[in-house]
């Protein structure tokens, strides 16, 4: 059995989630046993649809009405908060109780940040989890705490970027 890491993909640049998603596929390509999960995004982005067809992984769903929290009324960031709680404690008792290899927190930096995920019970997972089991976390702004729980830290960075252009996002693509 070997010893699982955390990986930080943190930055301003497209593709935290990407290098998520494909650390998944190598991991299940290998007979890895994978668990996927997506803070603040609905549980349509494209890349859920092949990793629910693929063996060895799993993707559990987030909050399907997921709006932009600085859209959210206040009762509606107090209902989003306590769903993400309690969806990281089922998370974390599957991951264990069922002896996955790898979890993905997909967006997990920005649960954080946003206040809709405890980054103290984030921590404490992080440093009382199975030993073979690896973590991989994305999002921007990765507090000091996170950076040195983590194995792996990359930072992503935005050069240009078609946002910025006015561009929307684009199905396959950005989402």
């Amino acid at each position: 059995m070997q010893k699982g890491l955390v990986h930080i993909y943190h930055g301003d640049g497209k593709g935290k989630t990407t290098c998520g998603v494909g650390l998944c596929i190598r991991a299940a390509g290998a007979g890895m046993k994978v668990l996927v999960f997506q803070f603040l995004k609905k549980n349509d982005s494209s890349e859920l649809n092949i990793l629910r067809n693929l063996p060895n992984i799993t993707v559990m769903d987030g909050l399907d009405s997921a709006k932009f929290v600085f859209q959210m009324t206040e009762q509606e960031k107090a209902k989003a908060r306590d769903f993400y709680e309690n969806a990281f404690e089922d998370i974390c008792r599957k991951a264990v109780k069922e002896e996955y290899d790898l979890l993905f927190l997909d967006e997990g930096l920005h649960a954080v940040n946003y206040g809709m995920l405890s980054e103290e019970r984030l921590l404490d997972f992080l440093k009382n989890r199975p030993e073979k089991l690896e973590v991989a976390l994305n999002g921007y702004h990765p507090s000091e705490a996170l950076l040195n729980a983590a194995d792996y830290v990359s930072r992503i960075s935005k050069e240009k970027h078609p946002f910025d252009q006015g561009i929307p996002e684009r199905l396959g693509i950005e989402k």
